[in-house]
């Protein structure tokens, strides 16, 4: 009998991660046709969080890739044209091309478009961000530049490297990588104006595709809610509390010692 009951214990234990991650996927299900059924839209997250390899536990940071990139437009596809899109964006970023076609696939739903950013949504996050009509943000929410990265290092640095440097000192290596860094400052402008397009002012989109994507900051650069409306972008703060609930649905991996502890509980100050 004492046998039974510890290997039944020890298949609870072994089954307690998936059970756990269904109940998340079913909570975070509900709150989607919660949220959707109010608003009368589609909703569609993209939320990256650090998660950990199943067998060993390193920790893996996720990115926008081109999976993502072929599940929003399959969302958004299956979407009528007069239904409004809402997606839900917390994402350091990812690869230029599959936050494009998130983008320009947005860009070309006929009814309106929000993307909320409880937290932050930094490059290709805020490229899609820039594609939508309107852009909640959290009080403290942040965007991010949009400047391409070449191999790990910003565009707009190395082509500043030519103007300060000799070219008789400069390797070939490194001249490859500014002719392609040349490039990619050019086509990004083109792309986020083609983006802006019919959703910004004529007189501003010039404006806004040069600050915000040819390296005038650094690439982790926090871009506020007061810094956004003060560029020019569409932004208001009045985010919804379903969309924090439904932000707590999606934890991190969990470690053996946590590194934010309280109370989960409101706060008030105690009248004396």
């Amino acid at each position: 009998m004492g046998y039974e009951f510890l290997w039944l214990l020890l298949l609870l234990l072994a089954f307690q991660p998936f059970l756990q991650r269904k109940f998340l996927e079913m909570s975070r299900q509900k709150m989607l046709a919660k949220l959707e059924a109010s608003r009368g839209s589609r909703v569609i997250l993209l939320v990256h969080r650090q998660e950990t390899m199943s067998f060993w536990g390193f920790p893996i940071m996720r990115y926008i890739d081109i999976n993502d990139s072929e599940e929003v437009i399959r969302a958004i596809n299956m979407t009528d044209k007069d239904v409004p899109i809402d997606i839900i964006l917390h994402t350091p970023g990812g690869l230029v091309l599959a936050s494009l076609q998130i983008a320009l696939a947005l860009k070309k739903h006929p009814a309106k478009t929000t993307a909320f950013i409880p937290y932050y949504a930094m490059s290709g996050g805020t490229l899609i961000a820039l594609a939508c009509d309107e852009i909640v943000m959290g009080e403290h929410a942040v965007l991010g530049p949009v400047d391409p990265q070449i191999q790990g290092f910003p565009a707009a640095s190395i082509l500043r490297l030519l103007r300060r440097k000799p070219m008789d000192k400069i390797e070939d290596q490194t001249l490859i990588l500014a002719d392609m860094a040349e490039m990619a400052l050019s086509q990004m402008k083109k792309c986020l104006k083609i983006i802006l397009q019919g959703k910004y002012p004529d007189h501003t989109i010039d404006e806004i595709a040069e600050l915000l994507s040819q390296g005038y900051f650094t690439h982790d650069h926090p871009i506020t809610y007061e810094e956004a409306k003060k560029i020019g972008l569409p932004v208001r703060n009045e985010m919804p509390p379903e969309i924090y609930h439904l932000m707590r649905l999606f934890p991190q991996p969990l470690r053996s010692t946590p590194t934010v502890e309280y109370l989960p509980l409101p706060k008030k100050r105690v009248k004396s």
